[in-house]
């Protein structure tokens, strides 16, 4: 079912039918195949920005579309309702994008950033490591000057489309200390960078998730993006966006579920009746319809405070926590209402529940969000 938007202007208006018809047509007929198969849907990316899709946000001097944050994530949630994990991925590409565009030099822009943005190459970010994942301040990956930039060492880990992207934003140790982190512009095919096999996840089985490895691999100067020291300062600007586009990527997920399990309860027949018209079951839906929209209100309006220059950190892990707790509800209430037929695999909202786990736990796990939430309300 097409949710009805209310949207700023008829040109977001006519992005948001352009996202539904390309995610209606590239998307949909082919998610179950490359879910169940585990393979990368090759040219799905390039598709996307072709059509304009990866760079939504970004301004229109560097070729994005300049569209208010409230209609990106609008467009993102639009895709994860056809397939979470095309959209978690175009989530962390605008993620990787952020620290060339907020941090890098006019010069490092004009050299990458186009190019980044008009989808001829796919980004990944590189923060975490296997041992440290929320406490980013422990990274250990150590980037060493050298003659003409810095010898790097070390292992990263949880990169989506690790193996597959173009360049990785890549944050690693150059001193001691939360102050020793800097971030790097690391082109996919670096020599001395290799990546592990792809995890066995739970779902997003499309979209690769590996660990990285760097054995004395070499990065020119020019790809050191900010000041030494400055890395974690750039990676924690991008996360409240990035948390905001998880946010979207859950709405989407329980949206469709929601809308299969509307489907099923209209369809199914007992005691006479459709179940849909059995109070207890309706009551569910009706549950699970006041979550989705809920979770989607908070979503946008830390979008709109962010478009208008307001501070939105607390409102960001709000909606962060809101929405990717009603996804794990309202998908596992899904498989309720279809009952056995929903613990198989040959209806969606089985995956649906699987894809809505890791949503909880990306992007600062819902622990964190408290935390972040729970420091503010400290502050005042």
């Amino acid at each position: 079912m097409a949710v009805e938007r209310l949207l700023p202007t008829e040109e977001s208006r006519e992005l948001i039918e352009l996202t539904r018809a390309v995610a209606d047509k590239v998307l949909e007929p082919i998610v179950d195949r490359h879910e169940k198969s585990e393979t990368y849907p090759a040219g799905v990316f390039a598709t996307l920005g072709e059509a304009g899709l990866l760079s939504v946000p970004f301004p229109e001097e560097w070729g994005g579309a300049g569209q208010p944050y409230e209609v990106y994530l609008q467009m993102l949630e639009e895709i994860a309702a056809r397939w979470a994990a095309i959209a978690v991925a175009v989530s962390v590409h605008s993620l990787s994008c952020h620290p060339l565009l907020a941090f890098g030099t006019e010069q490092q822009k004009q050299k990458w950033l186009p190019e980044m943005l008009g989808g001829n190459m796919i980004g990944a970010y590189s923060l975490s490591e296997p041992q440290a994942g929320s406490d980013a301040a422990a990274l250990s990956c150590k980037a060493v000057p050298a003659e003409g930039g810095y010898r790097i060492s070390g292992a990263k880990a949880w990169i989506t489309h690790g193996g597959i992207a173009d360049f990785y934003s890549l944050f690693a140790r150059t001193n001691e200390g939360s102050k020793g982190i800097t971030c790097f512009l690391v082109a996919g095919d670096t020599p001395g960078l290799s990546f592990g096999k792809p995890e066995d996840k739970m779902g997003l089985h499309a979209v690769p998730t590996t660990s990285a490895h760097y054995d004395d691999a070499f990065v020119a100067s020019d790809r050191r993006i900010g000041v030494d020291g400055q890395g974690l300062q750039i990676a924690f600007s991008a996360l409240d966006s990035g948390r905001l586009g998880i946010a979207a990527v859950a709405v989407g997920l329980a949206q469709a579920a929601l809308d299969e399990a509307v489907s099923y309860a209209h369809e199914r027949s007992t005691f006479g009746r459709k179940i849909i018209d059995h109070q207890g079951l309706g009551f569910l839906l009706a549950d699970m319809a006041a979550a989705v929209d809920s979770a989607r209100a908070m979503y946008l309006d830390a979008a709109r405070r962010r478009d208008a220059g307001l501070s939105y950190s607390r409102q960001a892990s709000v909606a962060k926590l809101i929405a990717t707790d009603a996804a794990m509800k309202v998908t596992t209430d899904a498989v309720q209402v279809l009952g056995g037929y929903g613990y198989t695999r040959d209806f969606r909202v089985e995956r649906y529940m699987r894809e809505a786990k890791i949503t909880q736990i990306f992007e600062g796990t819902n622990q964190i969000q408290r935390l972040v939430i729970s420091r503010t309300l400290a502050a005042r």
